[in-house]
């Protein structure tokens, strides 16, 4: 039995699409089908119910599914074994959202080469709901957002939450400590709307029963850097992004009498089966990410912290 075909029917049957599973291995949808069709010929039955066109096991397709992950693993099992696991000389799909991007990801990256040279990685930024969807659609092989993803197969972890800031041009505020019905009066700047972020700055201000006077939805960490650098606004950043991003901007952290809520991130994936590369990546993050939780205080002009 070709090990290979098995492989593709586990996808096609976790992922319940032959197409999202050819592009997980990187087959045509045409190889994909060839392969599951030869796959039951060996096995002398129908895996795949093909009368209607929502997607189905058939129940011995269903059966098959248990064997086939047993054999995936068996394989994992015997190269480790044997010494001829190499579990980084694999391509790897990475997605996570700008706050992460512009915080630890690329310093992680630039570690993962160099622990891992066989790695060849693919990156792609978006935002939660996307990323979420990319993962469990299995576009993604692992993702870092605010969200967990849910659905079969699917894990997650999570990671060290982004301490939350509102960072301000240090000519316009002056002050040392501002309350939140002065910041009300001012132009704020978040993320898109929706997101944890924006959610979070309007349910603050509505728990103190304020009403901002404008909130500005952006969905760049760097244009609001640059934004507030032009005297544009207040924005409501994490802590660790913008100190990367300070090299072009000269930034006030303000000190204001509400807690922030801090920004939560997880890791999200897809089991497989037949490897632990994303296992061990995740490991890697988290480990990582721990590393880089509270941000160098020297990297912004002033920063105060945020007072309870």
């Amino acid at each position: 039995m070709n090990l290979r075909f098995v492989e593709a029917f586990y996808w096609v049957a976790s992922l319940k699409s032959i197409s999202r599973a050819a592009e997980k291995l990187f087959l045509t949808q045409s190889a994909m089908s060839s392969r599951i069709a030869t796959l039951e010929e060996e096995l002398g039955v129908l895996l795949l119910d093909r009368r209607d066109k929502q997607f189905k096991l058939t129940t011995a397709g269903n059966r098959f599914l248990i064997y086939a992950e047993k054999l995936l693993v068996l394989q994992r099992e015997v190269k480790a074994e044997m010494g001829s696991d190499t579990p980084m000389a694999v391509s790897m799909r990475i997605g996570a959202i700008e706050s992460v991007l512009h915080s630890w990801l690329i310093p992680w990256l630039e570690k993962l080469r160099t622990d891992y040279p066989g790695l060849e990685l693919e990156l792609t930024v978006e935002t939660t709901p996307i990323l979420v969807e990319q993962v469990q659609r299995g576009t993604l092989d692992l993702v870092f957002a605010v969200l967990p993803a849910p659905g079969d197969g699917v894990r997650n972890h999570a990671l060290p939450p982004m301490e939350m800031v509102f960072v301000g041009h240090p000519a316009l505020h002056k002050k040392r400590n501002y309350r939140l019905i002065e910041l009300a009066e001012m132009e704020l700047l978040t993320f898109q709307k929706g997101s944890q972020p924006h959610v979070t700055l309007l349910d603050l201000f509505r728990q103190h029963r304020f009403e901002p006077k404008k909130v500005h939805a952006i969905s760049s960490i760097s244009a609001m850097v640059q934004l507030v650098q032009g005297g544009f606004g207040v924005a409501l950043l994490p802590r660790a992004a913008v100190s990367r991003l300070s090299g072009f901007a000269t930034l006030k952290t303000l000190s204001v009498n509400a807690q922030l809520q801090a920004l939560p991130i997880h890791a999200s994936y897809r089991t497989d089966p037949s490897s632990k590369n994303v296992e061990i990546l995740v490991q890697s993050a988290i480990d990582f990410a721990k590393t880089r939780k509270n941000a160098p205080k020297k990297a912004i002009k002033k920063i105060i912290q945020v007072n309870p």
